[in-house]
């Protein structure tokens, strides 16, 4: 498994393991900016490409080997379980948020909390397909963050569509910000302010 740990200087026990969409890998700049903003407010994070990633470099995932996605997910969980102390937590940019959902209703007790950065709530131009079937099921806090111009799903539905889950969860909006989620002109105060929301929430 390709990943990247970041090591905080001060540790406050706690450990994330972040991964990627559909049409990138670990070394985003998101996950990479964000990764790093968790690492400086004392959070081990572990940075890591899904199966389907590793197999080939570039294309998207197959519906048909999803379950081995969120195998490797399962397993960094665990890698990091063995580094930390604390409560571990899982999310992921777009699909890889996407499929640690679906681990955290097939285990429930498996994170503390979700981090899911631009959950692909339906395809672009495409609002009747939506991606909501397991959220009846999900019983683990999450931390949802969605850019005002997301063709992934607008503001409005996503705010719908968290009312389907009985477990906690706050929408933290990007104004501005696209799938993913760095608008031009704040890029940079972006990971600060999830990181932010994120410590508020799971306090």
């Amino acid at each position: 498994m390709r990943s990247f740990l970041h090591i905080p200087a001060e540790e406050s026990g706690d450990g994330l393991v972040l991964t990627h969409g559909a049409g990138a890998d670990c070394r985003s700049r998101l996950l990479t900016a964000v990764a790093g903003a968790f690492a400086e407010a004392g959070f081990l994070v572990l940075r890591c490409d899904l199966p389907f990633r590793q197999r080939r470099p570039h294309g998207p995932p197959s519906p048909a080997t999803s379950a081995l996605d969120r195998e490797g997910l399962r397993r960094a969980v665990g890698l990091l379980q063995k580094e930390t102390h604390g409560r571990i937590f899982l999310g992921g940019h777009s699909y890889g948020g996407r499929q640690s959902t679906i681990l955290a209703t097939e285990d429930k007790s498996l994170a503390a909390g979700l981090l899911l950065l631009s959950y692909p709530l339906h395809p672009p131009r495409r609002p009747l397909h939506l991606r909501t079937a397991h959220f009846t099921e999900l019983a683990t806090p999450a931390l949802f963050v969605h850019g005002s111009r997301d063709p992934f799903g607008t503001l409005k539905e996503m705010t719908e569509a968290l009312q389907l889950i009985a477990a906690s969860t706050r929408l933290l909006e990007i104004d501005g910000g696209g799938h993913d989620l760095l608008p031009r002109n704040s890029a940079a105060e972006v990971p600060a302010r999830i990181v932010s929301a994120f410590q508020e929430f799971f306090r």
